[in-house]
């Protein structure tokens, strides 16, 4: 059954977004706010159908916690599912992504009109001047950033492997940094196609306010992302034993 249930669940989901890219086409002729309104559509209704066909229901804490834009969204990156989903609990952001995602047919467009920030990984240090300097624009504008501190995604309870750019746009930007944690690996795992049953949570953590030297910063983001993201994950395998072997198997990658 989980099986049958993730296949149809996938199905869907792909044959949604598909629809939902098609039927948008005309936001590309009006403002950014349409094409997050869009976005808010699909991620609501892929909740919806994880919810229906998989049993896999979401809870968000922590939301009273935001500050006042401008800031740095710093989420814990262990499934795709955050990429919608957060749309619903953040407004008007950029997000920091590899530039080949602007490289897909028609969902490139979308991500050129929100205004999303494209870079070359391979450029390094040139990349992340880069990204910086259109960070800079966005806090100009009032806007929120999004950057994963991983760079991609890492399974439930792996050990981490942080990426010292978020630290530098912290210093360089001077704007508070938002910790997200979160469990979504455990049910929606990176490279498989199976959608458990149980709950994703999504906790927004204390902001870490500006002027920490850049080292002490980075310390403790990941401190804090790390205790709290464990502790999700602990929640839910203690509702569901089963999920122990995962986060135990994951432990090791």
């Amino acid at each position: 059954m989980l099986l049958l249930r993730s296949l149809l669940f996938n199905l869907l989901f792909y044959a949604n977004m598909i629809v939902l890219m098609i039927v948008g086409l005309p936001t590309m002729f009006m403002s950014r706010r349409s094409v997050f309104n869009l976005a808010r559509v699909w991620a609501r209704s892929s909740l919806w159908l994880l919810d229906r066909i998989c049993n896999l229901k979401h809870e968000f804490r922590g939301l009273e916690r935001r500050p006042v834009a401008p800031y740095i969204i710093a989420p814990k990156h262990q499934s795709t599912w955050e990429t919608f989903a957060l749309t619903l609990i953040f407004d008007d952001f950029s997000y920091i992504l590899k530039r080949e995602l602007t490289y897909i047919p028609v969902f490139g467009w979308y991500l050129w009109k929100a205004d999303q920030i494209a870079i070359n990984r391979s450029r390094g240090k040139t990349a992340l001047a880069q990204a910086a300097a259109r960070a800079q624009q966005i806090f100009a504008d009032r806007r929120l950033l999004f950057i994963f501190p991983e760079g991609t995604r890492r399974p439930a309870g792996a050990p981490p492997k942080y990426k010292f750019g978020v630290a530098h746009l912290y210093e360089t930007c001077g704007v508070p940094c938002v910790p997200v944690a979160l469990n979504s690996g455990l049910f929606w795992a990176r490279r498989s196609w199976i959608r458990r049953p149980g709950t994703i949570v999504v906790e927004v953590l204390e902001p870490i306010a500006t002027g920490l030297e850049k080292q002490l910063f980075f310390e403790l983001l990941q401190e804090r992302l790390e205790v709290a993201s464990d502790r999700l994950i602990a929640e839910s395998v203690a509702r569901d034993p089963s999920l122990r072997e995962i986060v135990e198997s994951n432990r090791h990658a």
